[in-house]
């Protein structure tokens, strides 16, 4: 049910204020070829060249036809690929736990939401958990075709957002952890599938991540700052971390949206089963008890790496929803582990059968959760996973500009003028693409006046009281924002004639 409803209704909830920046940025790289990365802003270029490749592939329109069903399949297909990326990890999960895992990613409220969000944030996911499959593999089979892989992973890992360097910490971290406690502690784990790291794979692992990286952010070679300006980046988002942004929230902010979230007459959501199953799951490879075919040391590393994932992104200050994916994503392959754990641990049929009933209900309950996430709540504050969301209200007054713009004398050529402090405009800019001379300020120029302004409420513009516009409406752009839209007064008359008001 879930997983279905990953791939329809796609263009319904109208756009991020982030989802149209990279719409906007995507255009200038499929219309004019060519994209700069930006170290402040926007995060890296692998969204955008995903993108082009899948619009090679699929031949969509040109920009100007683009929708959001076309732009937010790419983010779809990342999302579909952690499932697919699964069987590379079946021998450290377990054949029954990777099922789990499979189930669990399918219907997980959080994850079906943002693979269908037009944002970076489940690529960076995907990209990491090739890079973690491919070097399971690597130290499974000591093949040099498995470390250059996991060094795509990371290149790739790098060139979609700058917060990569904490999913390295937190690897590199459980890996050291993950071996002194099997030195140490686990005298019963045999050194079996251990080996030593090879240092030309190492070397060719490293190349490759190298190679990747630099050909992003140098847009293929053609902008020699872009790979210097991938370091620079840190120090805005340093400053960010540190306080210096409006995303600013206490360490409960993802765990409180994850487990239980509840707002007046919108209904209770959690996914506690999840992290329930995820410590079950955890407590099994420490204890190496009920793991089955799994491998201990391999859910012992999963454990440590999504614990210490989850600590960096509890302790740091700038939170944003979407960022959960990168912790949540570790829980759901250890709840696998844990569900497994669970149905195996019992010998008895019947209250195997009885957990296995339990645990599927919490599934369909979870799959509830995400179709209603994605349809019925997918652009209302309501849903844990709306963050600062476009109110479909937006659509409206689109949808108005548009109708005023077939009944001016020059259509696509209408000028318009959008006044908002703080670029409290987006995501006008994609919705609004069609109209060429769509002009933007951030105040009032001196001559505000054209056939159509689109004004902040913020400003107080009051742009009818010279009687020559009318201000037509009053339309929500997101949360505690507003704009106004004002028409020119012969433009509001042609308008009503060819649109009669319908009766009451």
């Amino acid at each position: 049910m879930a997983f279905a409803g990953w791939s329809i209704r796609l263009g319904e909830r109208p756009m991020h204020n982030d989802e149209a920046v990279n719409a906007i940025k995507f255009g200038r790289l499929w219309t004019s070829g060519a994209y700069q990365y930006d170290p402040n802003e926007h995060h890296g270029p692998s969204l955008y060249y995903a993108t082009l490749a899948v619009a090679r592939l699929t031949g969509p329109p040109d920009f100007e036809h683009l929708t959001e069903a076309r732009l937010r399949f790419v983010t779809l297909l990342f999302g579909v690929g952690l499932i697919l990326l699964l069987p590379l990890v079946a021998d450290g999960l377990g054949r029954n736990a990777t099922l789990w895992a499979a189930g669990f990613t399918a219907v997980s409220p959080a994850v079906a939401f943002y693979s269908r969000y037009y944002i970076h944030e489940v690529l960076l996911v995907f990209f990491t958990f090739l890079a973690l499959a491919a070097g399971w593999r690597y130290w499974r089979s000591g093949r040099i075709g498995w470390a250059m892989a996991a060094g795509a992973g990371l290149g790739l890992m790098h060139a979609t957002k700058e917060t990569f360097v904490i999913t390295l910490v937190a690897a590199a971290l459980a890996l050291a952890a993950n071996g002194a406690w099997s030195r140490w502690i686990d005298a019963s784990a045999s050194s079996a599938g251990i080996r030593r790291v090879n240092l030309k794979h190492l070397a060719a692992g490293l190349a490759v991540w190298l190679v990747i990286a630099l050909g992003l952010f140098s847009s293929f070679f053609t902008n020699a700052a872009g790979p210097l300006d991938s370091i620079r980046s840190y120090l805005p988002w340093l400053q960010r971390a540190e306080g210096a942004s409006p995303h600013i929230h206490p360490w409960n902010f993802y765990l409180h949206r994850l487990l239980f979230f509840h707002v007046a007459k919108g209904p209770a959501w959690s996914e506690a089963l999840i992290l329930a199953l995820a410590i079950v799951g955890a407590c099994a490879g420490f204890a190496r008890k009920g793991l089955g075919d799994a491998s201990a040391g391999f859910v012992r590393f999963l454990a440590l790496y999504t614990f210490a994932l989850t600590a960096a992104y509890t302790l740091i200050a700038y939170k944003t929803t979407w960022c959960l994916l990168s912790f949540w994503h570790g829980m759901i392959l250890l709840a696998g582990v844990g569900a497994a754990v669970l149905v195996h641990s019992v010998r008895k049929r019947f209250l195997r059968l009885a957990i296995g009933l339990l645990l599927l209900g919490g599934t369909g309950h979870l799959a509830w959760q995400a179709w209603q996430a994605n349809t019925t709540y997918a652009a209302d504050p309501r849903n844990p996973y709306v963050y600062g969301h476009t109110s479909p209200d937006l659509l409206r007054l689109v949808s108005q500009v548009e109708a005023l713009a077939q009944a001016h004398p020059q259509r696509s050529q209408m000028l318009v003028k959008v006044i908002a402090p703080d670029s409290d405009y987006w995501p006008l800019p994609w919705y609004l693409r069609n109209l060429k001379q769509t002009g933007w300020w951030e105040e009032a120029p001196a001559d505000p006046y054209a056939p159509v302004m689109i004004v902040s409420s913020k400003l107080q513009a009051a742009l009818d009281e010279k009687k020559t516009h009318v201000m037509v409406g009053y339309f929500q752009l997101r949360p505690q924002v507003f704009l106004e839209l004002y028409v020119d007064l012969n433009l509001w008359r042609e308008y009503l004639a060819r649109n009669p008001p319908k009766p009451d």
